[in-house]
């Protein structure tokens, strides 16, 4: 129990990818600047990989936040995984490390933090939704269970509510129903193909197991923080406040939307400003497919040549492993001398900084949460090509709900 005279202390456990970083990483600072102590935790690997992508990198990456006078300590542990396996190239390996091993690491962890003499004592555990062990780990050390969710809400009741979809038949059956969905407590209409990738499949991979595993854990949380905003899910969030205290709390982005004093990118960032200032306003299309979801080698030939024949200035981040760690240079032959001076292909840059610039005019996107709320906030009109998980529902509600791209 927190003392009236005592900062609240968090313990913060962001889930190891970098769309799931980031906001963890901007909530972490919000709550600080609110008055909380955080103690986060990241894996060896993500902070491997973040420190590896900065120049002169320091070794806390919360530095600067704290030289600012947040009281925010940093630590981090074992995903179960070596720290140079590839987990891009191997990613059930991975998933079914985060299943089952990484909670050992992070209890161990954890106790070692609750166990210590300082001051103020841990309070709160805040985790991302998508962990199986946080409502159980909370309850063994007295603390309270804080389920941060970094996707739409509209996804959050999707899975929350799979036990409706088992028994309409529109999961988990041997010929799922085609019809649209109209039960689901706050959740107008929606048709099958718009649900999550993992809701479209049979459920028996490991991502399946997570996904299940996690959202009857999150029934356990005293609270759930919901990166969405309230005006554009109200009926969905609405519902599920009605079944728990739901809150949504977005959009969480760096402070005065800005490049981050935080490392929480997993590459080198380009910066295209330079490039930018030299095109005119509205004038350039940028392209992104995110940081985790991978494009098939055919469908990425596909887009360079549509890029190609468009004659449109672009900015194509073409991250290391878009295809596959493997193929490092996917792009059809004679591409880069087609596209010449009116295209700047990068391995990866701070979005915010693109999307705030003058010169954009519109973005091709995988769909990512992250990427639809920083849009929104720049006012760039989007055109989607989802790739996976939430995507494909993301792209529901920019298309179909919103009305704000294509």
């Amino acid at each position: 129990m927190v003392e009236a005279d005592q900062k609240p202390h968090a313990i913060f456990v962001a889930y190891p990818l970098q769309g799931h970083v980031i906001p963890s990483v901007h909530l972490a600072i919000k709550l600080a600047s609110k008055g909380f102590i955080i103690t986060f935790i990241n894996t060896h690997s993500i902070h491997h990989q973040t420190t590896k992508a900065q120049a002169n990198a320091d070794q806390d990456i919360f530095t600067a936040v704290r030289q600012s006078g947040l009281d925010i300590r940093y630590t981090t542990v074992s995903d179960g995984l070596p720290v140079e396996f590839d987990r891009s190239l191997n990613h059930d390996q991975f998933m079914a490390a985060l299943l089952h091993v990484f909670s050992a690491h992070v209890e161990e962890a954890v106790a070692k933090i609750v166990r210590s003499s300082e001051v103020p004592p841990v309070s709160c555990l805040i985790a991302d939704t998508f962990f199986v062990w946080p409502s159980k780990v909370a309850k063994k050390f007295g603390l309270k269970y804080i389920s941060y969710w970094t996707e739409a809400a509209l996804v959050f009741s999707l899975y929350y509510h799979v036990d409706l979809l088992r028994v309409n038949g529109h999961f988990g059956c041997h010929d799922s129903r085609e019809d649209k969905i109209d039960y689901i407590p706050g959740v107008r209409s929606i048709d099958p193909k718009d649900m999550t990738s993992y809701l479209q499949e049979s459920d028996t991979s490991v991502c399946h197991q997570i996904i299940f595993t996690s959202f009857k854990d999150v029934r356990g949380a005293d609270f759930v923080l919901c990166n969405t905003i309230q005006e554009l899910e109200p009926e969905t969030v609405s519902a599920l406040q009605a079944k728990m205290p739901f809150y949504a709390v977005g959009p969480i982005f760096p402070t005065g939307f800005t490049k981050s004093t935080v490392a929480t990118s997993l590459w080198p960032e380009s910066d295209c400003t330079s490039w930018l200032n030299t095109k005119p306003h509205g004038s350039v299309l940028y392209v992104s497919f995110g940081s985790y979801a991978h494009v098939t080698k055919n469908d990425l030939i596909e887009i360079a040549h549509g890029l190609s024949l468009s004659k449109v200035n672009f900015v194509w981040v073409l991250r290391p492993d878009i295809v596959s760690s493997d193929d490092e240079d996917p792009l059809p032959v004679g591409f880069k001398e087609e596209i010449h001076d009116r295209a700047m292909i990068i391995p990866w840059c701070c979005q915010i900084q693109v999307l705030t610039h003058q010169a954009i005019g519109g973005f091709l996107t995988h769909c990512g949460w992250n990427s639809i709320l920083e849009s929104l906030w720049c006012e760039v009109p989007l055109m989607c090509f989802p790739l996976l998980t939430d995507q494909f529902t993301n792209r529901r509600l920019v298309v179909d709900d919103w009305k704000i791209g294509d």
